[in-house]
């Protein structure tokens, strides 16, 4: 990380700036495998914090596909859930807005000189829609950012924003000042797999849920101030664990 940035923050989408809605997956299941989406079945396991290609595999299976055509039609998933997220961008701007204190968040961290991208299990096409409707696009590099449709893996996703940071920024990421911001139990295992410090917000769980997983800090919000000094106080060398 070069002198001139205080450092690089990878957000999480779904749960952590935005709710997370699974209208638009259902709909892009149904297109793809041909079925109703009331017969659309997602699995109890294994949906929130992991890619879209992951959940969609997976959920075509639950819903009766057989395992040979859920991955034989993957790529047409893409096509589909670009035209879903596209017809329904304004139905996004409705009712999926982005949590109190996200846009906020992320400009006071702009504004100290951080670097913002995203780590997100959805597809590039669905993440560039969700955030451009929500006006949270202005503050982050979505060159840098790593997406489900660079991996299915989710622990995979960390080298490729290794890999595109210095080919634009033209040094190293730094991992000590380097921390994710998630909601979910897998977020904290991707940025403790990378070697990040990580912070979670308990929009989707509780407290004591998260601290099971030994998150570096937890926010009850994305309180600007708050965030900031959760995130600086671990960049800044200080460590430790910190609830907010």
């Amino acid at each position: 990380m070069g002198a001139e940035h205080a450092g690089l923050i990878v957000w999480d989408i779904d749960g952590t700036l935005i709710p997370a809605d699974l209208r638009w997956l259902r709909r892009a299941v149904a297109r793809t495998y041909a079925i109703a989406e009331n017969a659309v079945v997602f699995p109890t396991a294994r949906v929130h914090g992991y890619t879209d290609e992951s959940i969609v595999v997976d959920t075509a299976v639950a819903s009766g596909i057989s395992p040979e055509v859920a991955e034989g039609r993957v790529q047409d998933f893409h096509q589909q859930l670009a035209r879903v997220m596209a017809e329904g961008q304004e139905e996004l701007e409705r009712d999926q807005p982005a949590y109190p204190g996200a846009a906020a968040t992320i400009q006071a961290l702009s504004s100290r000189g951080f670097v913002q991208t995203v780590l997100t299990g959805n597809l590039r096409s669905a993440a560039e829609v969700k955030l451009r409707a929500t006006g949270l696009n202005q503050y982050l590099d979505l060159d840098i950012g790593a997406f489900g449709s660079d991996a299915r893996d989710r622990f995979d996703l960390p080298a490729v924003i290794a890999k595109r940071f210095p080919a634009k920024y033209g040094n190293e990421i730094d991992t000590a000042r380097t921390v994710v911001i998630g909601d979910a139990p897998n977020d904290i295992a991707c940025a403790r797999h990378a070697g990040f410090s990580v912070i979670v917000v308990t929009h989707r769980a509780t407290r004591d849920e998260l601290a099971q997983h030994s998150p570096d800090a937890i926010v009850d919000g994305l309180q600007p101030n708050v965030v900031v000094a959760a995130v600086e106080s671990l960049v800044g060398g200080s460590g430790g664990r910190s609830d907010h």
